[in-house]
């Protein structure tokens, strides 16, 4: 990884290492919940919500591991952080301050979202999923933080495929480059999307798919700006509202 990512950035690690060096299949619904489940670290890591902190050292607060909150029928998302189910048993996974267990509550929802290519022929489906996720945080009861976290790809060229066929954005498919359609689909994601979350962070970058799978971002001090301002606000109202 590289020297430019600080202590409080493991996100943007876990969501280079997607892409980088590594061919990304986009159908894998693993990719989601690793990149979210670094979200709760770096917000240890930033150590600004005392009360955030001291929840996870004391492991009263988990990242859940099932697909639902126990005794609801609201889908988790990609991560979902919550005070851990009294009696149940959380465990620890390497390398992770946040541990993993069952939750009563929702109060840090989050959602991830890949646009790698063919954004505009999908972007109508994204914009629903992220809006009916935030339905499923706040059906869960309580009043959740809700975050989305969306990549949106800004390569010239990308492949895609279909089991291990290649599908190449060379017109030969009716696909566009990622470039053409990218600006067009981070528009409608802040109009349309954006207000339905407490924190909304775009995460534009470049990446072909095709060997030796480069990774780039569009403009990473910008990104991790945002992503670090990001962080302090979320820590902030997380302590004013689960004091």
């Amino acid at each position: 990884m590289p020297d430019a990512y600080p202590g409080h950035a493991r996100l943007l690690q876990a969501f280079e290492a997607a892409f980088a060096g590594r061919k990304y299949r986009h159908r894998d619904q693993t990719v989601g919940n690793f990149v979210a489940a670094h979200l709760f670290e770096d917000l240890c890591s930033l150590a600004r919500s005392a009360a955030l902190c001291q929840r996870v050292a004391e492991r009263r607060n988990v990242l859940n591991l099932d697909q639902r909150v126990v005794g609801q029928r609201a889908r988790r998302g990609d991560g979902a952080f919550g005070e851990l189910v009294p009696g149940a048993a959380a465990a620890e996974r390497e390398g992770f301050r946040v541990w993993r267990g069952p939750v009563a509550t929702i109060e840090i929802g989050a959602e991830v979202k890949i646009l790698a290519k063919a954004m505009m022929k999908q972007i109508d489906r994204v914009i629903g999923d992220l809006e009916r996720q935030v339905v499923q945080f706040k059906s869960a009861g309580g009043s959740p933080l809700c975050v989305a976290l969306v990549g949106v790809n800004h390569a010239h060229s990308y492949t895609s495929y279909e089991g291990e066929r290649p599908v190449p954005t060379d017109g030969s498919a009716g696909f566009r480059h990622p470039a053409q359609e990218a600006p067009q689909a981070m528009q409608r994601l802040r109009e349309l999307a954006a207000p339905a979350f407490d924190h909304f962070i775009m995460l534009p970058f470049r990446a072909t798919n095709s060997p030796p799978y480069p990774f780039e971002w569009v403009d990473l001090r910008n990104t991790l700006d945002e992503y670090s301002a990001v962080l302090v606000r979320l820590s902030r109202a997380y302590d004013e509202r689960f004091r």
